[in-house]
Formats: structure tokens, C-alpha cells, sequence
């Protein structure tokens, strides 16, 4: 599947309201900006890896502006940043899960909505469903959405449980981040038929394709699969055909598997570049806006960058102190140990 293919035209904001579609731009922007800065972390040596996310920032805010963090919860993979950036985690205590201070980051995952980084490849489906089956056992308002790509939509986990949440029509909304490549595998390779929406039918559930690199369409279809959870409607499957620009993490080189050309194609469809465009074709933003955003951006960058580089290494205790509600002997024994050889 090419640019081309996947979407012939830009965003059209025109149904979006004026503020509403500057705060997407600027999530996007920020989201790119920050992603930039925690690669050069790697590179400096204080995140031990990353997960770009370039490419991909309007597939994530545009979902993400949808939901109502009042009563949604997201349960992300460790590549949604932009998600976690549009619902207002703090960054410091997400980029904290990449620099391995805390398995899953140090922000709050009940207060944000935004459930703890899972690096399982396919591993938030199963507890989005799960959770949004109790949401609604407990005649919740609530829907769940499930982050994953499509190298994940092959794993029997997210099979069980899109077969599960469409028996039980549970309000979530499973939306895959079809990026065209499972690390080194391309989607034609790994997913038969070529569409993950399609599979949808199959669980009694509709499935959308929509253009991941054009916000608008990403937060309309994504609005429209949560007003039908909330409706009593059940699950849906969204499709964003969207594009990883950079390798699968910074350990990875994808000039050994993929054709330069094809990367030269989808950037000239980046989704920052189409937004902008938008705005200006609606009239919503013009020279000053883009100015500012970018000066806000790039300090709000900054402060999380300097923020996560100074944050101090947790307690070497609290390895027994999460693991179990009622400490077993086992456990406080390894801990008179641990005391013993590393001291209070």
C-alpha cells in the first residue's frame, strides 16, 4: 500500500470547530517535537531505548481529542505519546517508563485515563475489553480504547478479544495504527486480505478504514465508533492507514528491509504539513498562531526533556513494595536480603 492509496486528499476541517482543530495542531506539533527530543535522550545515553513515533501523530491526537477523559480510559502500547500528550498525562511521569525509572511511568494512570505504557505486543486489547466490559456491568457511561498496530492485529490475544467484546458488545473501540510494517515485516505479508477493518465482520462488529494521516477523519469516525458504544451499540474497529517515518526504535535500521522511496512518498504526506494546510484553507489559524505554537511547543519540550533528565532514580525498595497486596514470607524474605547486601 503506498501514500497514494491510502489517502488522496488532506484534512478538511471545515466540520471541526476553529479552536478545537488549533488545539490538535498543536498536540501534534508538541508530540513531534518531544519525540524528537526523547531520541536524542537515547542517543545521549539516558533512555536505554525508544519508540518513535513520527508519522503518526494525527492517527493519535485525532483519536485521542475524541474521547471524554472524564469517563474513557485508553489502554496504549509504548508508541502512543501523542495520545498521552492530547489527554494531559504528565510527561515528565510518562517519559520516565522510557528512561526505566518506572515500569509503566510515573504518572497516574486512574486520575489521567490513560492506562501504564504496555510493551506486550497486543497486550492493551485484552484489558481494554476487560475493562470496558466491567464499565459496563456496572451501567457505566465509559467506553475503552484499545491502541495496537497491525503487526499486533496477528496476535490470537487481540482475536479473543475482539471475539469476546463482540458476543458481550462491550462499549470499546479497537483502534489499530496500521503503520505498514510489523517492525521488519510489511502488512501485506503479515495480514491476510491486507485490512484489519475487514476482519471487523467476523466479530458481528463494523469496521472503518479511515486516513491516518488526516486528523479530521480520525477524530470524526473515532467520535462516531464512541457515540455508538455509549448508544448501547457495542465495539468497532478503526483502521488508520498511517505510516512509521522512523525505524521501529532506535535499535533498529530499516534501511535493511525497506525501499527509501517509499518513506520519500509518505513523508510528503506528513500530517503536520496537512493540518497546517487545513487550518489555513478554513481560515482557523493564521501566521501568528503557527509562530506561537511553536514557541510553546518547543518549551514545553524543553521543561519535560530537563524534567525526566534530572528525575531521581527511585527507591531500590520499592521492588517489594507493588508486588503483592499482603507480602508473602517469600517475598519479605528476598527483602531481608536484599537489605542485608545493599543496605537501608
Amino acid at each position: 500500500m503506498n501514500a497514494e492509496e491510502a489517502a488522496p486528499a488532506g484534512p478538511d476541517l471545515s466540520g471541526i470547530p476553529p479552536e478545537l482543530s488549533r488545539s490538535m495542531y498543536r498536540d501534534m506539533l508538541t508530540a513531534r517535537l518531544l519525540d524528537d527530543e526523547a531520541i536524542a535522550l537515547q542517543r545521549q545515553g539516558v533512555f536505554p531505548a525508544y519508540v518513535s513515533l513520527r508519522g503518526q501523530e494525527a492517527a493519535q491526537v485525532g483519536s485521542a481529542a475524541a474521547l471524554d477523559t472524564a469517563t474513557d480510559f485508553a489502554f496504549p502500547t509504548y508508541r502512543e505519546m501523542a495520545v498521552a500528550l492530547t489527554m494531559g498525562v504528565d510527561m515528565v511521569g510518562y517519559l520516565a517508563s522510557h528512561r526505566a525509572l518506572w515500569h509503566g511511568g510515573l504518572y497516574d494512570p486512574m486520575e489521567s485515563r490513560f492506562g501504564p505504557v504496555n510493551a506486550v505486543v497486543g497486550g492493551p486489547v485484552p484489558h481494554a475489553v476487560g475493562w470496558a466490559l466491567g464499565e459496563s456491568l456496572r451501567d457505566g457511561p465509559g467506553c475503552a480504547i484499545a491502541y495496537f498496530g497491525d503487526g499486533a492485529s496477528s496476535e490470537g490475544d487481540v482475536h479473543e478479544a475482539m471475539n469476546f467484546a463482540g458476543v458481550f458488545g462491550a462499549p470499546v473501540v479497537f483502534f489499530c495504527q496500521n503503520n505498514q510494517w510489523a517492525l521488519s515485516v510489511p502488512v501485506e505479508a503479515q495480514v491476510a486480505g491486507g485490512s484489519v477493518a475487514a476482519r471487523a465482520a467476523g466479530y458481528g462488529m463494523p469496521g472503518v478504514r479511515v486516513d491516518g494521516q488526516d486528523v479530521a477523519a480520525v477524530y470524526e469516525a473515532t467520535r462516531a465508533a464512541l457515540r455508538r458504544a455509549r448508544d448501547g451499540g457495542g465495539p468497532t474497529v478503526i483502521e488508520a492507514l498511517t505510516y512509521r517515518v522512523n525505524p521501529h526504535s532506535t535499535s533498529d535500521d530499516p534501511g535493511r528491509y525497506r525501499d527509501p522511496a517509499e518513506e520519500r512518498r509518505w513523508r510528503e504526506r506528513d500530517p503536520i504539513t496537512l493540518t497546517r494546510r487545513a487550518l489555513e484553507r478554513a481560515g482557523h489559524a493564521d501566521t501568528d498562531f503557527f509562530d506561537a505554537a511553536e514557541t510553546g511547543a518547543r518549551a514545553f519540550c524543553e521543561a519535560a526533556r530537563d524534567g525526566v533528565g534530572n528525575a531521581p532514580h527511585p527507591a531500590g525498595s520499592d521492588l517489594f513494595s507493588h508486588v503483592y497486596r499482603e507480602p508473602t514470607e517469600a517475598l519479605r524474605r528476598q527483602q531481608r536480603v536484599w537489605r542485608d547486601e545493599v543496605g537501608p
